[in-house]
């Protein structure tokens, strides 16, 4: 108890509640003020929780980095304490796998698509060699040039089955068309090849397309136009009125 100032103050702890209570008697008998625990610990989250305290704290990205790291210290205990050697054999243990997979890496070489020659020229509707040349410009102007390619590749074979030159048959591969077209245009051998190639490195082997390899075959298409076939028995191939038919039937 302290009687200075006048005021007479006692501090009692409850035995049982833990609550204390603050008497404060005056002269003038003034009643006693009496703080809970709740209370209390309620006006310290409120003053804690001011920014002034936080002003140090991470942020965001820290402590995701701070619980991403302890994950892994975790992780990486957990590996070390049931890995015989502890940590150390854990390390060689890592060590060794990696080396496996670089081995590997460097006697397979980066994954790639190997270019499937096999594959059909055609996957959609017939379609007529205007068609396919129209979806060709349309797809260079806009700076698609693999699919520039490939359907300037399309509009040449579909050129050569509408003049007879190639009879018109679902499933032909590019190197087939090439071949074929070459018994009667043998002048146009090597443009063939190289676009059939184009065709399948761009397609199915996994290369870009490029302006370079759509102007040549825009080319090779005209100068197939322009080019009179060289007809021999075995290279005519069928009838004309028969090739003629079966055109349209493909067509349809």
């Amino acid at each position: 108890m302290n009687g200075a100032g006048g005021v007479l103050t006692a501090v009692l702890a409850g035995p049982h509640t833990g609550a204390t209570t603050v008497l404060a008697l005056s002269r003038d008998d003034t009643p006693p003020v009496t703080t809970s625990r709740e209370a209390a610990r309620e006006a310290a989250r409120r003053e804690l929780s001011k920014r002034m305290y936080h002003e140090n704290d991470p942020g965001l990205v820290q402590r995701a980095l701070n619980a991403f790291w302890d994950w892994v210290d975790r992780l990486f205990g957990a590996a070390s304490s049931a890995t015989p050697g502890g940590t150390l054999g854990l390390v060689v243990i890592v060590l060794a796998v990696v080396a496996v997979v670089a081995a590997l890496w460097w006697r397979l070489g980066t994954p790639h698509r190997t270019p499937a020659s096999s594959a059909a020229l055609f996957d959609d509707r017939p379609r007529s060699a205007a068609e396919h040349r129209a979806a060709a410009e349309a797809h260079a102007a806009q700076g698609h040039w693999n699919q520039a390619v490939q359907e300037r590749m399309r509009a040449v074979v579909r050129s050569l089955e509408e003049r007879a030159l190639l009879d018109p048959r679902p499933g032909r591969t590019a190197d087939e068309a090439a071949a074929e077209a070459s018994r009667s245009l043998p002048s146009h051998t090597d443009g063939l090849r190289a676009a059939a190639r184009d065709f399948d490195d761009i397609t199915y082997g996994g290369r870009p397309g490029d302006p370079r390899a759509y102007q040549h075959l825009t080319e090779l298409d005209r100068d197939l136009e322009r080019t009179r076939p060289v007809l021999t028995d075995s290279a005519a191939g069928p009838h004309p009125s028969s090739a003629r038919d079966g055109h349209r039937g493909a067509a349809s």
